[in-house]
Order: C-alpha cells, then sequence, then structure tokens
C-alpha cells in the first residue's frame, strides 16, 4: 500500500510531462505566429516562390527539386529529403545543417520554436503528396 501511494504521484508527473511536450510539439497555431518571420521570403502556397523557395509539400521533398528556384550548389549537393528531424536541424542552424547554402537566416535556437513551426508546416500543406 505504501509503495503504490508513492508511485502515483511519480505516474501523474511522467503523464504530466509526457502529456505537456506532446502539447508543445504539436502547437499548429503557435507555428502559424511563428511562421510569420519566415513569410519574408516564402509562402506556403503551392506554386510562387519568393526570395525563398515555396516550402508547399516541404515535408517529405528532395532538397533543391521545387522548379523555377535557383539554389546553391551546396543545397543541390546536400541529399536531404526533408523530414522532420532534417528540417528541425536546418531550422535551427541553416549554415550547420548545409554550409555555404544561400538562406541568409542565423537559425531559430528554441526548439519549441522549430518543433511548432514543423507541425504548422505540415498541417498547412506542407507535406509532400
Amino acid at each position: 500500500m505504501i509503495r503504490e501511494k508513492k508511485a502515483l504521484p511519480l505516474l501523474l508527473a511522467v503523464s504530466l510531462l509526457l502529456a505537456l511536450g506532446q502539447t508543445a510539439a504539436q502547437d499548429v497555431k503557435r507555428g502559424e505566429k511563428v511562421f510569420t518571420d519566415c513569410r519574408a521570403c516564402h509562402t506556403i502556397d503551392p506554386g510562387p516562390n519568393n526570395v525563398g523557395p515555396s516550402l508547399a509539400g516541404v515535408i517529405g521533398r528532395k532538397a533543391a527539386t521545387v522548379d523555377g528556384f535557383r539554389y546553391s550548389p551546396a543545397m543541390k549537393r546536400s541529399g536531404i529529403t526533408w523530414d522532420k528531424d532534417a528540417l528541425a536541424a536546418f531550422i535551427a542552424d541553416p549554415q550547420k545543417a548545409v554550409p555555404a547554402n544561400r538562406m541568409p537566416y542565423a537559425g531559430m535556437p528554441d526548439p519549441k520554436d522549430v518543433a511548432d513551426l514543423i507541425a504548422y508546416l505540415a498541417q498547412a500543406g506542407g507535406s509532400a503528396k
């Protein structure tokens, strides 16, 4: 009985932490707000490119394959397929993920911002069909 009383608070704490982690990683509304900074160069609409390529269908797409966009040689050679992990690494530190790429962005240091942004991209049409 004493053992069960001690285990219950621990079980509740672990459950709460897991629930918070899942919620934080999937905050699409917050990700949409984070994407506001990205809109200066990118769109999530299929087709049009801005200073950066369209991010429509980015998840599951091979890097440097959006028609009509001029990619850096580094990005063309990267061999990356944009899954959530590859996107997270690139968004956090583009120059570390793909040295000599042309994206003039220092990176997004907050992992929650990165996770929320990726959740938004996935929901807003950022997954390859």
